[in-house]
């Protein structure tokens, strides 16, 4: 369809010597011409104009620059490659599975509960996806197999209920869940969107928060490649798809990571954006080309580009066009017109579409308005499609990107289709559901029509017989989800971490980074699970003292390292090699997850148990990426995030962006992330040991994130027999001596250390005995309170459940303070599950951060040592222990500003 009319369109007004510009054309149609069969003459003639170009460079010459190509498809029609299947077979099944879809949404928002409200879900987006989603179920899509790995396909989450239709003929749905569409409470339902942890056996990637399924997509794809490189998996035949819609586009994350497929030439990935030109709310880009930018976009990138906007109806009138008429007009109109094209009807196609040039009106003279009309658009005929995604599928050496042009809504008629409200349509009148039928021939009869029945064929119709052959050919059934890898880990037992276990030598001072990577460093030795482990870096491996694992493991580059080393000649160098185990993802917290997610669902999406560590700035973590931490949980990832420089004070001088005192927080907020603020090597070490055994032996659906410090400081080493209490939360540190009066002093992380030091002033100041407990997870402590609370609300008459943070302190007296760098909230949420009676004070970093000295911002954020133990006499001078004036008079002493701002507001 590109080939240049006989009259150039818009170069001819200033061409001074047309005779010599049609003669250097007709030179290239002629190198063309001469490989037409086997396409040699197109590479022939792709090299001669590059040629020129180098030249035209070399002579000075201002180059003119377009990502863009004419607004026709990119495969001529003599390339296309013909669809093997039976195209009126596949047409009827689409049919169907199109009515069941629709069904589905209809008949879940004629509930009408008491409470009020609609279900809601969306028919508009399968509408216009069909065609392509037929193409790839039937000819393309492998499922795993004993020969395949199988592909990745990350559906656009909206057309959920068009593949709950297929699933729905294919047999493994029953009409049951169909009608429970939405309704998924007392488990007969299906999820709304994609969704794995809801449907673990069903659906692999959760896609509907937009943006995310192209930029994990992209991580995926490089993993797989990651895979193969370091002989783990064979990945060399999977492919990664990703569906994505052109409003989708403007989500920062879907384009931010496409230089990065294009750099290590991901060619086992291709992305499908399906263009309907409209968004929720109106058009994508009504005064311009949502098609043209994108190309520009991934064009410029260094993808490959496949368009895909006219239908085989057009290539007719297109092959007529000599002048470049009809082009022309294809250019000039936006997607606006467009979208009121299909909005209307022949009529109006003919008067303000070919109407706009005398020439093109004539082109279409003998044809009827029905004829006009039927004129469709590239991402609605099956033929085309095909060939698109064949030369997709085929392609080598770079990702592709297809830009299909659809109708949002293809098919709902005057109810929705091109409709700036079609994305919110899911209520249909009997009229409406009555023209679907029969613009679909569905054999339905008028009847039936108000009860809405889904409809599937005989399981001996030739529909159901080809249904099931093409996908027993592509090796089984599609979207299909692997629970659990095949394979088996035994765990190295704790005692392999021997040194970090113990005290550390006198003299010799480490962070907890220290201890996770010495841990770290110790798994890699492991002869079954070091090949395992999936170090992700984010740029900052000197700052946690990972610097050694370059040369030790290397940096995973498909390109290797071309180049020597500014550091080669020291022993930690900069090391990149293709089958390197560490991938570093530059300043890009973003990719970084997104690595990991990749990496710690690869039990489910290639039967490959990995175990993902990635260590970057807490403060950088949830808050940055949270929307991808929840995906994760509903992926059911495996593996360690850890949030390293933790706290809001441990940071020296980086202030207000970089301290973290809220990341706790935000990570109890997903269900399946266990989480840690230890103080402690051995903490670090048990908690680590501990996760390995759940994720990998016992391959429980759960991720960890815990919090690291960069603080120096003697290490105290395991008490043996407090393993079990590190993991669920608390353990006795330091007890205090026997007398009274007494408090319990609770921490975690570098404020435990205050704590500790707190101890000493109240009992050598105050004349106070102090129990020092350290919790290295209020989050494990406030959910194990919760299910007891819980149970005992449901079970009034059995003996109530005790919360372990209640077992621990009832045998020791006293208030509780409990001091972390975290906002108070972390440590509020054990307050109901104390002791009843026992007084409880709270300290934390709540407020923006800054730059000073550790020991100053504890002083700012109230929650050094002489806070603490002016918390405890608060405390007990309220139990009536201690004089009020003693409060008073240690406030004094240690010359705290009882007037000072709040740090909150500060």
């Amino acid at each position: 369809m590109s080939a240049l009319p006989e009259n150039l369109v818009g170069a001819s007004a200033n061409d001074e010597d047309r005779q010599e510009t049609r003669e250097w054309i007709d030179a290239l149609s002629a190198v063309i011409a001469s490989g037409a069969t086997h396409g040699e003459g197109r590479a022939r003639a792709h090299f001669l104009l590059e040629q020129l170009l180098e030249q035209a460079r070399q002579e000075g010459i201002d180059m003119p620059f377009s990502a863009t190509t004419g607004y026709v498809n990119t495969i001529e029609t003599d390339q296309e490659v013909r669809c093997p299947g039976n195209l009126q077979i596949e047409g009827r099944l689409r049919a169907y599975m199109r009515w069941n879809a629709m069904a589905m949404v209809v008949k879940a928002n004629r509930h009408h509960p008491p409470e009020g409200g609609d279900l809601g879900g969306h028919i508009g987006s399968f509408a216009s996806l069909a065609n392509m989603f037929g193409a790839g179920f039937n000819h393309f899509w492998h499922a795993e197999s004993e020969n395949h790995g199988g592909d990745c396909i990350y559906i656009q989450g909206h057309v959920s209920p068009g593949i709950y239709a297929r699933a729905y003929l294919e047999g493994r749905l029953t009409e049951e869940q169909l009608l429970n569409f939405r309704q998924e409470v007392d488990g007969k339902g299906l999820s709304s969107y994609p969704h794995p942890k809801l449907m673990p056996e069903f659906w692999q990637f959760p896609t509907v928060s937009m943006g995310l399924g192209p930029l994990m997509a992209i991580y995926q794809a490089r993993f797989l490649k990651y895979l193969h490189a370091r002989g783990i998996a064979n990945t060399e035949n999977r492919k990664v798809w990703v569906f994505c819609g052109d409003g989708e586009m403007d989500e920062v994350e879907s384009l931010g990571a496409i230089g990065l497929a294009a750099r290590e030439k991901l060619d086992n990935l291709i992305f499908v954006i399906n263009c309907n030109l409209q968004r929720l709310d109106g058009p994508v880009r009504g005064n311009g080309k949502i098609i043209q930018e994108l190309e520009g976009e991934f064009r410029g990138s260094g993808w490959n580009v496949i368009k895909l906007i006219w239908g085989k109806g057009w290539d007719d009138l297109l092959a007529r066009d000599k002048d470049g008429a009809l082009r022309k007009i294809m250019m000039e109109c936006n997607d606006g017109d467009y979208q009121a094209f299909k909005a209307n009807d022949g009529a109006y196609v003919r008067k303000h579409f070919f109407g706009r040039d005398p020439r093109t009106l004539e082109m279409v003279a003998h044809m009827s308005d029905d004829e006009i009309w039927n004129l469709r658009r590239g991402g609605h005929d099956s033929e085309k499609v095909y060939a698109a995604f064949h030369a997709a599928n085929a392609h080598k050496g770079e990702p592709t990107v297809l830009l299909v042009k659809t109708v949002k809504g293809f098919g709902m008629g005057k109810i929705g289709e091109g409709k700036n409200t079609v994305h919110q349509t899911k209520k249909l009148s009997d009229e409406d559901v009555k023209a679907f039928r029969d613009r679909f021939n569905i054999p339905i009869p008028d009847s039936q029509i108000a009860d809405l029945p889904f409809y599937k064929p005989a399981d001996d119709t030739p529909e159901m017989k080809y249904l099931h052959e093409r996908r027993k050919a592509l090796g089984g059934y599609l979207p299909h989800r692997r629970v659990k890898a095949d394979e088996q880990f035994t765990v190295p037992s704790l005692d392999t971490f021997k040194a970090i276990l113990e005290p550390s030598p006198e003299g010799r001072e480490i962070s907890t980074t220290q201890a996770y990577v010495r841990f770290l460093t110790q798994l890699l030795r492991d002869q079954a699970l070091g090949p395992r482990v999936v170090p992700i870096l984010v740029d900052e491996a000197r700052t946690f003292g990972m610097e050694g694992l370059f040369r030790q493991v290397g940096i995973y580059n498909p390109a290797g390292q071309q180049y020597t080393p500014v550091d080669k000649d020291q022993v930690m160098y900069y090391k990149e090699d293709k089958a390197g185990q560490i991938l570093q993802e530059g300043i890009n917290e973003a990719g970084g997850m997104a690595s990991w997610i990749a990496a710690a669902t690869s039990y489910s999406t290639s039967n490959r148990i990995m175990i993902p560590f990635y260590v970057y700035y807490s403060m950088f973590g949830f808050q940055r990426i949270g929307d991808l931490a929840w995906a994760a949980g509903d992926m059911q990832a495996r593996g360690f995030l850890l949030g390293g420089t933790s706290g809001r004070t441990t940071l020296n001088g980086e202030g207000l962006q970089h301290e973290d005192g809220h990341s706790h927080i935000l990570a109890g907020t997903i269900p399946n992330c266990v989480s840690y603020d230890p103080t402690f090597g051995h903490e670090v070490a048990v908690i680590m040991q501990h996760g390995l055994k759940r994720m990998v032996e016992k391959q429980e659906n759960v991720f960890y994130y815990i919090t690291l410090l960069n603080e120096n400081y003697a290490m105290p080493g395991l008490k043996p027999g407090t393993e079990e209490q590190i993991i669920k939360g608390m353990y006795l540190l330091e007890e205090g001596a026997k007398k009274t009066p007494r408090v319990n002093l609770m921490g975690s992380g570098t404020i435990l250390r205050e704590s500790i030091a707190a101890k000493k002033l109240l009992e050598e100041e105050w004349g106070v005995a102090a129990n020092v407990w350290s919790c290295p997870s209020f989050n494990e402590l406030a959910r194990d309170g919760q299910d007891c609370e819980r149970w005992n609300l449901l079970h009034p008459t059995e003996t109530p459940r005790v919360p372990f943070v209640a077992q621990q302190l009832e045998k020791h007296s006293g208030p509780v303070v409990a001091s972390t760098d975290y906002i108070k909230s972390y440590a509020e949420q054990i307050r109901s599950f104390l002791p009843k009676g026992r007084n409880y004070k709270v300290l934390g970093t709540d407020g923006f951060g800054r730059s000073d000295f550790r020991s100053k911002l504890r002083q700012h954020f109230e929650v050094n040592r002489h806070y603490i133990v002016v918390a405890a006499l608060k405390a007990l001078s309220e139990d009536g222990s201690v004089p009020t004036a003693k409060v008073a008079e240690a406030i004094a002493k240690y010359g705290l500003k009882a007037d000072k701002v709040n740090p909150l507001y500060a």
